[in-house]
């Protein structure tokens, strides 16, 4: 989530946003993040009323979209295992929780569960 939240913000290759002793399942998380980037982003921009992508927080963007690879996409990452979108959602929220402002947790927990109410509405 850091390295993402580097790599938006610098504009720097997330491999240079990565420390060095990185674990391989860190790197594969992160890559896996930006590659579905645009499909996340999507889903941000869509659920997040009243907020377009750029006024949202960099931290809570790299949250949202770690959140989303984890719900989405939990064979995106070789070797993890899989995350309940419940509990995917959880663990952005205390992340929010930690790293952001005091609105973050709730804003973060609204885009998340409005886009599992999607998701389990059209049946995916």
């Amino acid at each position: 989530m850091f390295a993402l939240y580097q790599h938006d913000l610098t504009g720097r290759p997330l491999e240079q946003t990565l420390p060095r002793d990185a674990a391989s399942f860190t790197r594969a998380l992160a890559q896996a993040a930006l590659d579905r980037q645009p499909e996340s982003d999507a889903l941000i921009a869509g659920h997040a009323e009243g907020w377009t992508l750029e006024r949202i927080a960099p931290l809570e963007r790299s949250i949202l979209r770690v959140a989303l690879l984890e719900m989405l996409h939990p064979d995106a990452v070789p070797g993890q295992q899989p995350i309940p979108p419940e509990g995917a959602i959880d663990e952005a929220v205390e992340t929010a929780k930690s790293y952001c402002g005091a609105e973050a947790p709730g804003f973060v927990n609204g885009i998340l569960a409005a886009v599992l109410r999607e998701r389990q509405a059209a049946g995916a």
